[in-house]
């Protein structure tokens, strides 16, 4: 919704009594007198109207007339005055119509005749058919107005009487809802006085079915193909992007007038402008390779620019340690940034709009603690100093920011409504006192913005197209478009998709941070974590966690639970084509081939890959083959059986690459529980065709122990599927979420891995190089096991 008003005319001397003549109250009046640009559009619609004095109601349309009328369209506001002083407009949703519908047209000629039907000129609503419609719409909504009583959001309930009486009185609406429930439920209980609590916990998180992968031969649909087709195109931007209800009746209808619409495609060229605007206090996690997929994916799909943003407004949670974090991931996660910016760098502008906010009447400077701040919150009350004077407001934000008032004594706060139903309209905090140095600012500042007043003012700034950002936030879509409406500015397409929530971990950053900083994991990058530092060290590419966030989609469910077992799908399938074979024992038995004489060495190859040409010197590595062998304990038993594939006495398996081998004895340390040996026979023939075949590691050299490797195994981080839902998430710890082999053997090829090399480990899993490896002795963490484990007791 566009401002009015003429800025290059001077405000003529226009009387207090000439607008309280119109109905304008006191305090509206003085405030409209003080902003220059208002008394002149005052000025212009009363002499163009002709009239000296009018019913409240009439006035009131005029003002807003004033106040809201596009500049594009100026030579038809006569005829808008015209059908506001005969009372065929008489309601602020016809009024909201009508300019949005004379934004659109511009200077070019009205049709009469559409524009009357877009504002419902001439439809009569009356209170007959008002209340009808009220009771059918309590009465479909009669088992949640029971169970709930007056926690119904009666907002929703107008919005559905307004469906179907969009040129209804959107006051007389309100009233009648308000008195029909009076009479439904009496008398107002102490539960109907008690906040509610959040509902959260009660609706269970729907988990996916525990398939990652279902064959289906239909196509797939141009969305599935381009996740983007969803998001319209700049220039498609001049529709109402959201409507901001007031308790007055009132409603805003926040769009782009086509002069601020054509000066932003003339800033941008046309071009997709987007941003990853994440909060410097802490490392990245999944959830922000959703939202990296989306803000640069969409950018990219159209030939656009996304910039990389700093939301940088609280100097005491922000280190240079996350800032240069985020830019080497964002970077890992394959994406270029147009730009680095930092709120922070916007903040003389920010600053100034502040002023300006508080010259129009809409911001004042407030003295309630945090506490009272709450408290009047919750009971719809007005701060007792919303309403003084606006030189007294500019006057103290000029005394904040020259820091001559103690932290914690004032905050700015935009004046929006304290009786709206959404709390998030509720004069927000848009400055606060901070004698905090700032990471980027420097010492400059000792007042800084909060969330809801930069964000959506920067992303204006910067000329965004699309402003991308998770469900969580739509509540707080009103207070986002009511800051730029009030400010005339540029107003981007805001659009809302669902968090990222994968099973068995925690995303939230208090959370992580918490695990962090008590030592429950270790560190920001500790594989278990779904940070993307952690799933990094454990070996998972950027490529694999870009497929798994294609895959789900950019939805708008919000009460889905991922199964991590999905992620681990995509991770094992581009694995499995990028990571060589080799071989690991990770607890080794030794095994003496009795029939192989001592000092014999036999050089044999292995497969990196399974359908490697035997003609590919590249594709196979050395495996010697020698008297002394070692095996997984877990792959002998004392006693066999019909499923069992492993060694036993008297049984023969193949050794992969090798031969087969038959167990002849076993010999026993100091209990018969604890087996030091095994006996056996090679068949240097391979005339036994046999089902079990086991991966080994043999000493390269008689004498010489194989490579020792240390081998991080790691599980799942919690036990339940979704512990941020409970109170002692903490005590949901898995405590055998990692385990730590001290002295593993590998094949002698693998002592020249170096970091960031992956391998599958036959029979194992995928594992790639850590950290920690030194040239001493190489460390490796399982990335994912060969096969989906969850829920079964697998081999470790």
């Amino acid at each position: 919704m566009g401002t009015g008003g003429d800025g290059d005319k001077a405000a003529p001397a226009l009387p207090l009594e000439a607008l309280l003549a119109l109905g304008l109250d006191q305090r509206t009046a003085e405030n409209a007198l003080v902003n220059s640009k208002v008394t002149a559009n005052l000025a212009a619609v009363i002499a163009e109207a002709g009239i000296k004095e009018c019913d409240k109601s009439v006035g009131n349309h005029l003002y807003a007339v004033a106040t809201k009328y596009p500049t594009n369209a100026l030579v038809h506001r006569p005829v808008l005055i015209k059908y506001v002083l005969s009372t065929k407009i008489k309601n602020p949703a016809q009024l909201d119509a009508a300019l949005s519908f004379l934004s659109n047209t511009g200077p070019d000629s009205l049709d009469i005749k559409k524009f009357e039907e877009s504002c419902g000129v001439g439809v009569v609503v009356s209170i007959e058919e008002i209340k009808s419609t009220v009771t059918n719409v309590l009465e479909e909504n009669m088992e949640a107005i029971k169970e709930q009583r007056y926690h119904i959001n009666v907002g929703t309930l107008c919005g559905q009487v307004r469906k179907r009486h969009p040129w209804g009185d959107a006051k007389a609406i309100k009233e009648e809802i308000d008195k029909r429930l009076a009479e439904i439920l009496g008398p107002k209980t102490e539960a109907d006085n008690i906040k509610p609590v959040k509902k959260k916990k009660e609706k269970p998180a729907k988990v996916e079915e525990k398939k990652v992968a279902v064959a289906t031969s239909a196509p797939p649909s141009e969305e599935e193909l381009n996740p983007y087709t969803i998001f319209p195109q700049p220039e498609e931007n001049f529709k109402v992007h959201t409507e901001i209800f007031f308790s007055s009746g009132n409603i805003w209808r926040a769009h782009n007038t086509k002069e601020i619409l054509e000066k932003h495609l003339k800033a941008t060229g046309g071009k997709v402008m987007t941003r990853f605007p994440p909060e410097p206090n802490g490392y990245l996690h999944i959830g922000h390779a959703k939202a990296m997929f989306i803000d640069f994916g969409l950018a990219k799909e159209r030939n656009g620019h996304c910039y990389l943003r700093f939301d940088d407004t609280n100097p005491e949670a922000e280190k240079k340690e996350y800032i240069d974090h985020i830019q080497e991931i964002v970077h890992w996660m394959g994406w270029e940034p147009y730009k680095v910016t930092y709120t922070s760098d916007y903040f003389q502008a920010l600053y100034e709009h502040a002023v300006e906010l508080i010259r129009k009447g809409l911001a004042y400077v407030d003295h309630q603690t945090a506490e009272e701040i709450k408290e009047y919150r919750e009971k719809k009350m007005n701060s007792p100093w919303r309403d003084r004077p606006i030189e007294e407001s500019l006057k103290l934000f000029e005394d904040m920011r020259r820091g001559l008032i103690a932290e914690g004594a004032a905050t700015l706060r935009m004046k929006q409504d304290m009786q709206n139903e959404n709390k998030n309209m509720s004069d927000l905090i848009a400055y606060r006192i901070k004698f905090t140095p700032h990471p980027h600012a420097g010492d400059k500042w000792c007042i800084y913005p909060s969330y809801d007043y930069a964000h959506c003012m920067v992303d204006s700034l910067e000329n965004i197209t699309h402003s991308l950002c998770t469900l969580e936030f739509d509540i707080r879509r009103p207070s986002y478009y009511w800051l730029l409406v009030a400010l005339g500015l540029y107003q981007p397409y805001v659009w809302e998709y669902s968090r990222l929530n994968i099973s068995n971990t925690v995303m939230s950053k208090r959370k992580l941070n918490r695990l962090v900083t008590e030592k429950w994991v270790d560190g920001w990058d500790d594989p278990r974590l779904l940070t993307l530092a952690g799933l990094r060290r454990r070996g998972v590419s950027s490529t694999a966690i870009n497929s798994f966030i294609r895959g789900i989609g950019i939805t708008r469910s919000d009460n889905s639970l991922i199964r991590v077992d999905r992620l681990e799908y995509h991770i094992r399938e581009e694995l499995n084509k990028t990571a060589p074979r080799t071989m690991v024992v990770l607890r080794p038995l030794k095994v003496v081939i009795t029939n192989l004489e001592e000092g014999k060495v036999l050089d044999l190859e292995g497969k990196m890959w399974p359908d490697a040409s035997d003609t590919d010197a590249s594709s196979h590595y050395k495996v010697p083959f020698s008297r002394i062998v070692y095996i997984e304990k877990t792959d002998f038993r004392l006693k066999d059986s019909k499923d069992y594939y492993g060694l036993a006495p008297g049984k023969s398996v193949m050794l992969r690459y090798a031969f087969p081998i038959k167990c002849t004895d076993v010999i026993y340390g100091d209990s018969p529980d604890d087996i030091v040996e095994i006996r056996a026979e090679y068949d240097p023939l391979k005339t036994s065709k046999l089902k079990g075949v086991l991966h080994w590691v043999a000493e390269p050299t008689p004498g010489v122990e194989p490579l020792k490797v240390e081998v991080r195994l790691f599980e799942k981080l919690f036990m339940s599927e979704n512990p941020g839902e409970l109170e002692d998430w903490l005590g949901d710890l898995n405590p055998n979420s990692k385990e730590v082999i001290k002295d593993a053997y590998a094949v002698p090829s693998l002592a020249t891995a170096v970091l960031g090399d992956k391998f599958q480990f036959e029979r194992l899993g995928y594992f790639a190089v850590d950290t920690d490896s030194t040239p001493e002795k190489l460390v490796f963490n399982r990335t994912v096991t060969l096969r989906d484990s969850f829920g079964k007791a697998g081999p470790k």
